[in-house]
């Protein structure tokens, strides 16, 4: 029951406290590592009191403006020189951001505005495929830039020759993922960069889910599709610390080639009698914990730190993969390049399946076509819990309740 009235008294620190326990309990159980998304469970105590400590540091501080708070440009700058140096790009021409959805915010209006700058009239589009996350179209619609999607191949890749059909005078620019969310595969980026300079349009990446992993799995030896600047017509990349980077939320990144590109970000307003008004984002107000904790999570892994939970993710991947495909009537979808991937079964009601592990305590996100898994380093302790579960729900499962492929809601119910 929610209560709509605004409260009359003061509520004491543990009353407080006490409340928020009771309502916490149907919360989904992230540190017992029987949640594959939302929260990325790094099971890292090191790790975690940095946190604790660096958002307890910076709690109240805000990054509205730098030049008052000179050590959060300081972590600004060396987290976007440190992902630079991660995804070989220009060290001075970045910003961080909220999230994954302000980062792709940012890229696409980028592109709208350095499209006008360079002489484009008309109507400005992006072309992406439809695997492309949701919040390409979000900014879009809140940008009035059109969004069009291209079909996904029988490779569950990006179709470059069918986003090349949907190219014309008003492409400001082309996305890939790396990877996508649906089915963790890696677009040919390669192709999609080759097209953007045939174009002479920009080409953005949406690592916002690969890039603080990606780096590190193929310094493991695995064998990746290029996909950072070090394919020629990349021209932006987005990648979210508080995903695989380890941070709280929320923090991402979005790096361009060079700073002319950032430039297009800015917004600058001189015609307000309280001065001159600036910022780098899209944000006004932007709170420090999360900067703050985002320097704190790189600086305190380091490469060292980063590799070994990158091995664990890689092994506990695998394992799951592997005892996945061994239970009769299951199959892991596609090849997946990471550690995200579909489920499905072609004998089997999947959302049956799915209904008991829900009763078993796991949350497995529907999606159109099976169940996703997003594997956390966390997860390397639950493997084997998991898997003997699976395969219970295959043997006995029922019918399926009928419960909806839903990622976000917006509808928060009666009062």
């Amino acid at each position: 029951m929610v209560d709509t009235s605004f409260p009359e008294h003061r509520t004491a620190p543990d009353e407080l406290m006490a409340r928020v326990a009771a309502m916490r309990e149907g919360d989904a159980d992230w540190r017992g590592g029987r949640t594959f998304s939302l929260v990325y469970n790094v099971g890292d105590p090191a790790l975690e009191e940095a946190l604790h400590s660096i958002a307890n540091e910076y709690l109240h501080e805000n990054a509205l403006n730098p030049f008052k708070f000179p050590s959060l440009l300081q972590m600004e700058r060396e987290i976007v020189a440190m992902a630079a140096d991660l995804f070989h790009g220009d060290p001075r021409a970045g910003s961080l951001s909220s999230g994954g959805t302000e980062s792709i915010f940012l890229a696409v209006s980028t592109a709208r505005e350095r499209f006008r700058a360079t002489g484009g009239a008309g109507p400005v589009n992006i072309v992406t495929a439809d695997t492309v996350h949701p919040a390409f179209a979000k900014a879009c619609h809140y940008l009035e830039v059109e969004h069009r999607r291209a079909p996904h191949g029988a490779d569950l890749r990006a179709d470059v020759e069918a986003m090349a059909a949907l190219c014309d005078g008003g492409t400001a620019m082309l996305v890939g993922s790396a990877p996508c969310y649906p089915f963790g595969t890696i677009d040919d980026i390669a192709a999609i960069a080759a097209l953007a300079i045939e174009r002479g349009t920009l080409c953005h990446v949406d690592a916002c889910l690969g890039g603080w992993l990606l780096p590190w799995w193929e310094r493991l030896g695995v064998e990746l599709p290029p996909w950072d600047f070090r394919v020629e017509g990349v021209t932006s990349i987005s990648a979210d610390i508080h995903k695989y980077g380890y941070a709280f939320k929320g923090a991402s990144c979005v790096l361009y080639r060079d700073r002319s590109l950032l430039e297009h970000q800015y917004f600058i307003y001189d015609q307000w009698p309280g001065g001159l008004y600036a910022s780098s984002t899209t944000a006004g107000t932007r709170p420090a914990a999360p900067m703050a904790g985002a320097w704190a999570a790189i600086t305190t892994l380091g490469a060292e730190g980063y590799l070994e939970h990158a091995q664990r993710i890689l092994t506990t991947t695998r394992r799951l993969q592997e005892g996945i495909a061994a239970i009769e009537g299951l199959e892991v979808t596609g090849s997946p390049d990471m550690s995200v991937f579909q489920f499905s079964s072609a004998v089997h009601d999947i959302g049956a399946i799915g209904d008991v592990m829900d009763d078993r305590g796991w949350h497995l996100d529907r999606q159109q076509g099976g169940l996703h898994v997003m594997v956390f380093p966390g997860h390397d302790q639950v493997v084997g819990e998991f898997l003997s579960d699976l395969a219970d729900a295959v043997a006995d499962h029922g019918e399926a309740r009928d419960m909806m492929a839903v990622y976000g809601a917006v509808d928060l119910g009666e009062a």
